[in-house]
């Protein structure tokens, strides 16, 4: 299958922004690229708004740029010229689009300094973002149900959310609501259980939307480290050797056992 050049443009800024998407990605098949690369490429575009500028104003209007593309796609109407719309616009249905809104508009959350308010409140963060677009993806694939989908989406969210701690820290955020060792293991607890039920209903993902899941490769090990050694979250010591992060990625790809 030949790429358009926008489509290789969208894979180029997944390459650059989020790596380990990018190799999830790789490991599809070649069919499913053409829905990974525009959607992790929005992941990135949207993830990085906040973080472009000092200026809230600017930060919001970047975020609502992007909730007016996707509108054009829900609605029907003229989609702007775009490296990364175009290509979404070509397939998302209205509806997927529409819910990618939610997406969007819970990342105002990085623009300010604001602690969570409470754990619904960070619940509802993880399951809008990573558990959004992980559903999204999934839908556009294939059949899927989406409180598994949702389940395992906010589990690699929370896997994730754990490795980018310092990074958030440093950034003058305040990430987490109980950052004590026994606050991140009962987070940790949360995302295991949500995960080992997502993989306990594994049959009600069809094998052409598993690629959806490929970019969750990494939650199990991240969750269990976090559990066993709750200080590697605050250090940003949350990670697997290069072997075993590409061996296991393998060893999902080819037997869809996420």
């Amino acid at each position: 299958m030949e790429f358009s050049d926008d489509l290789n443009a969208c894979a180029a800024l997944v390459q650059r922004g989020d790596p380990d998407r990018f190799l999830a990605a790789m490991a599809a098949p070649v069919a499913a690229r053409k829905v990974l690369f525009p959607l992790y490429a929005l992941n990135v575009e949207v993830a990085r708004a906040p973080w472009v500028t000092q200026e809230p104003m600017i930060a919001e209007m970047r975020l609502q740029w992007w909730r007016d593309a996707l509108s054009e796609i829900a609605s029907g109407q003229p989609v702007r010229r775009h490296q990364v719309v175009t290509p979404l616009a070509a397939v998302l249905s209205a509806e997927q689009a529409s819910l990618l809104d939610e997406y969007v508009a819970v990342r105002r959350w990085d623009i300010y300094k604001d602690p969570f308010d409470d754990t619904r409140h960070f619940t509802k963060y993880i399951d809008e973002s990573a558990g959004a677009l992980t559903w999204v993806t999934a839908c556009v694939l294939g059949d899927a149900k989406e409180s598994v989908v949702r389940d395992f989406g906010f589990a690699a969210g929370v896997a994730n959310w754990f490795r980018a701690i310092p990074e958030l820290e440093a950034r003058g955020r305040i990430p987490l609501l109980d950052g004590t060792p026994d606050g991140v293991r009962r987070m940790a607890q949360e995302a295991l259980d949500r995960l080992a039920r997502a993989r306990a209903n594994r049959g009600a993902v069809s094998p052409e939307a598993r690629p959806a899941l490929l970019a969750g490769w990494q939650a199990g090990p991240i969750l269990h480290q976090a559990m066993r050694a709750p200080d590697r979250v605050a250090s940003g010591a949350l990670e697997q050797s290069e072997f075993k992060r590409r061996a296991s990625l393998m060893w999902v790809a080819a037997t869809g056992r996420w």
